[in-house]
């Protein structure tokens, strides 16, 4: 990988953020370190404020199963080639119950795999849909409606949102 593309963030920069987003971002990663991607945003606190609240909302506080949501994290860092989102989410979802084999199924340009079920098959076409080019088919989100209800299918939609534009910022920066 190439070098990151902007100067990261270091304790005793000046200005410094303000100490409670800081904490909030610490808060959020195992052990209180920041990351690469934090250390980056910290140069816009705007950008770092919004963006924290955003993301802890999608990994923390929806109903739909982490697992799920972590399975769409790996689905769209695969498709655009974001390998510190990928190195950041694999172990998550390990954690949340999903497996290597799926994992590395999620890389393959094809990940219709005997291996998911057929709520994971229909989270991987929303993915792949809305990633790839952007409109997704109303069946598929009728489908999605059916497997999880509105609430979740909102969420799962945000998710791959969400996380399309985490891994465009770590590519379009080299993070």
């Amino acid at each position: 990988m190439s070098t990151v593309r902007v100067t990261p963030w270091q304790e005793g920069d000046v200005p410094s953020p303000p100490s409670e987003l800081l904490a909030g971002m610490r808060g959020r990663r195992p052990g209180g370190e920041l990351i690469g991607i934090d250390r980056v945003l910290l140069r816009s606190v705007p950008l770092a404020t919004g963006w924290n609240g955003l993301l802890g909302r999608v990994r923390a506080e929806f109903d739909l199963s982490l697992e799920y949501r972590e399975l769409i994290m790996l689905r769209v860092a695969a498709l655009n080639r974001a390998e510190f989102e990928w190195g950041v989410h694999h172990p998550a979802y390990l954690d949340a119950g999903g497996s290597d084999e799926k994992s590395q199924a999620l890389r393959e340009e094809d990940a219709d795999s005997t291996l998911f079920n057929e709520e994971e098959r229909a989270l991987i076409t929303l993915t792949d849909q809305s990633t790839r080019r952007v409109e997704v088919d109303a069946d598929v989100i009728e489908h999605l409606k059916r497997l999880f209800g509105e609430a979740q299918t909102v969420e799962a939609v945000a998710t791959v949102a969400a996380y399309n534009m985490v891994s465009r910022f770590l590519v379009a920066l080299a993070i």
